[in-house]
């Protein structure tokens, strides 16, 4: 099977790593963002779907399962990601998770809570297989900007949470959280290009009202959150920004093809409706012709056959 191959369908929900804009960026930046906490590490991807994820973490742990409940998405990840050193794929129930206790370092487990009834199930279970100093990575979208806001229902989706409700749900297994906020934005980027330079922390600015309004840091409603738990304090500093984007940056590609479709789409709806301007015109116009013969009377007709 081609890297570019995949014999799983696009559903809408359930992402697959060939999927473009927007849903490739989130999708990819979490594990992304997960790989720096699974170094060397044991590490379970639970819901893991087409299996990309766990094939990316698994390029610097030390191990990683992969578990799905369903069996099509197990039996290609094992298909697609066969032969990578340390990976497995297995198929079962994220909130029966078939392992014996501190099993592992780290948990990730993204975009699984809102299709789950039984979420309190879901993170007993993680903070049982975790070591009592492991780690777990999830992630659910916010409900008020994804739905309320959005007007937007997703079928899929059992409960979304708030983030009142998530951090509710997570503070009884993990008395540290860190919350992060996820959106894809759109940046004007400025680095440094001096190489070995003492740098001051990164300065981040966000404006409104047309540039009218400055604000320190990011000023956003997040479509997403990213937790990062754990029962023990952090040993490590953790990140206050994560930044991923691809250098063929293929979301401007798209937006550029679809700006060219619209130009040209209004271009032509500008000729059709001159078109129908002057056609309308026509047909309000009078319509005899100067060539068109007089009409003639019945004495007309009289005269003419008396003289025949």
């Amino acid at each position: 099977m081609s890297e570019n191959d995949s014999d799983l369908a696009f559903t809408g929900e359930r992402f697959l790593p060939d999927c473009v804009r927007e849903i490739w960026y989130e999708h990819w930046h979490r594990y992304v963002f997960a790989r720096e906490f699974s170094v060397g590490a044991r590490v379970l991807d639970a819901a893991c779907g087409e299996g990309y994820g766990s094939a990316m973490l698994a390029e610097v742990a030390a191990s990683v399962v992969g578990v799905d409940i369903d069996q099509a998405s197990i039996a290609h990840a094992r298909a697609r990601y066969a032969g990578k050193a340390g990976l497995r794929y297995d198929c079962a129930d994220a909130t029966q998770l078939p392992f014996p206790d501190g099993a592992f370092d780290v948990v990730v487990s993204f975009e699984t809570l809102e299709h789950l009834a039984d979420q309190a199930r879901l993170l007993s279970g993680f903070a049982r297989v975790l070591a009592s100093d492991g780690t777990l990575l999830i992630s659910s979208p916010d409900k008020r900007t994804y739905s309320d806001l959005s007007g937007f229902r997703n079928e899929f989706h059992v409960r979304e949470l708030y983030r009142d409700e998530l951090l509710q749900l997570l503070k009884p297994h993990f008395p540290h959280v860190r919350l992060y906020g996820q959106k894809l934005l759109f940046q004007s980027a400025l680095w440094s290009m001096d190489e070995g330079s003492a740098m001051a922390p990164a300065q981040v600015t966000t404006a409104s009202g047309g540039g009218g309004q400055l604000r320190d840091g990011f000023d956003y409603d997040p479509m997403y959150y990213v937790a990062v738990c754990a029962r023990q304090p952090f040993h490590d500093a953790l990140p206050s920004l994560s930044l991923f984007g691809d250098r063929e940056e293929s979301v401007y590609t798209h937006y550029n093809q679809e700006i060219r479709k619209t130009i040209s789409a209004g271009a032509r709806i500008a000729e059709l409706e001159a078109e129908v301007a002057r056609l309308q015109e026509q047909v309000a116009a009078p319509r005899v012709s100067p060539l068109a013969p007089m009409p003639r009377d019945w004495r007309w007709w009289r005269r003419n056959r008396s003289t025949e």
